[in-house]
């Protein structure tokens, strides 16, 4: 729950480029460099998948378990940056798309080296990666609507569209958002909706829960090597955890 509250502090940084253009260069999950224009909050998001997994591994959690949390925690990321760009205008400009664009590279750069660990979680980001297409795609006004529902973005609602099309400013070469014809498009398309009654909502539920059974954990554990095991030292000296010791013993 901390890590997931201390990523969720830096995911409001993530959305925004930092004042004077970005934090200096560092060095990232892996190891590889990370430029200069990836801000420090990106980088603390990339520090703490990087200290879940390793804890992970180290406690022999099964991996279809670590592939279940990782998929909920990308899931989490997508509801809190996608909410929050549609709500706050400021953070719907082309530089932002560009820097929000950058750290979810980096996400991917770091679900790459932990597939075997992270499964389809990259999916899970489909929301704020195509609204960041959006943001960040160029000759907009020249875009059908067509060409955005269906091939830009087609998991976005013509609500979440419209939202981000009206709120949209350059404030790096002060190109213009979509068509007036687009956005008209749009509009009646949300008018029929009101009257079918669907959603008009453009946010995103915030329910990242990913449900699994027992018997999905228990037909996925590994046989543990308990001589490979070594009983911390804080509970070796505590004789109410001494039966661990002798636990581990008899498998010797």
């Amino acid at each position: 729950a901390s890590r997931r509250g201390g990523a969720a502090a830096a995911g409001a940084g993530a959305l925004k480029v930092p004042a004077g253009g970005g934090a200096g260069a560092g060095v990232g999950a892996g190891g590889h460099q990370l430029g200069p224009q990836l801000g420090t909050h990106w980088r603390t998001i990339l520090d703490c998948l990087d200290t879940l997994l390793t804890v992970m591994k180290a406690n022999h959690v099964p991996v279809f378990l670590v592939r279940k949390f990782f998929t909920q925690i990308f899931c989490f990321i997508n509801v809190q940056l996608f909410n929050a760009l549609l709500l706050r205008r400021e953070c719907c400009s082309f530089s932002n798309g560009e820097y929000i664009k950058t750290g979810l590279a980096e996400l991917e750069n770091w679900l790459i080296e932990a597939k075997d660990f992270t499964g389809n979680a990259w999916e899970e980001l489909r929301y704020i990666r195509q609204a960041v297409q959006l943001l960040v795609i160029h000759q907009k006004p020249k875009k059908t609507l067509n060409e955005i529902t269906l091939e830009l973005c087609p998991v976005l609602s013509i609500q979440q569209l419209y939202r981000i099309s009206t709120m949209y400013w350059d404030d790096k070469y002060g190109t213009e958002t979509v068509s007036q014809e687009v956005l008209v498009a749009m509009k009646e398309l949300m008018m029929k909706d009101q009257n079918t009654n669907m959603s008009n909502s453009f946010l995103l539920d915030d329910d990242s829960s990913i449900h699994f059974t027992i018997d999905d954990i228990s037909g996925t554990m590994n046989q543990i090597d308990l001589n490979a095991v070594q009983v911390p030292e804080h509970l070796a000296s505590n004789p109410a955890f001494h039966f661990l010791l002798h636990a581990i013993g008899s498998e010797k």
